[in-house]
């Protein structure tokens, strides 16, 4: 079940659950379903959000390479990417999906050029490797966006899949394995 799908249920729910109360009100104030409803009326909206939360990456220090400016930028790259998941996950106006998807990629595309320069500066050994697969990573959400363009919404869901098992691989793959070398050269 789509997210637009499931908050028009929980909508629903709510409307029932309301025009319920209001109905065992008006045959008596201390009708106790009409009070028993009013306390589940106040707990779907935290079922409700427990629900969202699932879609969403939560950073752990396990992410972290150990390089401050690296693990900021690894934050907001998954912020961003939360933010992308929200637009694709509710359906939200094509400007603001395309607007998540370009922050993303622009962020994308800033964070590797100040991770390259780094690796490039303290002449780690396997930067032409790690460069390769920025450059593979950046090919393939390019040509995700010329599916987008195509498709539109039903192209997000893809992008959004492959986004979030490629951030989470690449931190705690190829990126943890340039932070000894770094660390060892007083980058921290």
């Amino acid at each position: 079940m789509n997210k637009r799908t499931k908050s028009f249920i929980y909508a629903m729910a709510i409307g029932l659950i309301i025009v319920i109360i209001f109905l065992g009100f008006l045959s008596s104030f201390s009708n106790p379903v009409s009070w028993l409803l009013i306390g589940a009326l106040f707990l779907i909206p935290i079922f409700y959000k427990k629900s969202e939360q699932s879609n969403q990456i939560q950073w752990k220090d396990e992410y972290s390479v150990g390089i401050a400016h690296i693990d900021q930028d690894h934050k907001k790259l998954i912020n961003l990417l939360n933010k992308f998941t929200v637009a694709y996950d509710h359906a939200m106006s094509e400007e603001f999906e395309k607007e998540a998807l370009n922050a993303l990629i622009d962020y994308t595309k800033y964070h590797f050029k100040r991770e390259e320069k780094m690796m490039r500066d303290n002449d780690y050994p396997d930067f032409i490797a790690h460069q390769a697969k920025h450059k593979e990573m950046i090919d393939q959400v390019n040509s995700f966006v010329d599916l987008y363009n195509d498709k539109g919404h039903d192209a997000l869901k893809d992008i959004s899949e492959f986004l979030t098992v490629w951030l989470i691989s690449h931190i705690n793959g190829t990126d943890k394995e340039y932070s000894q070398y770094l660390n060892d050269r007083g980058i921290k």
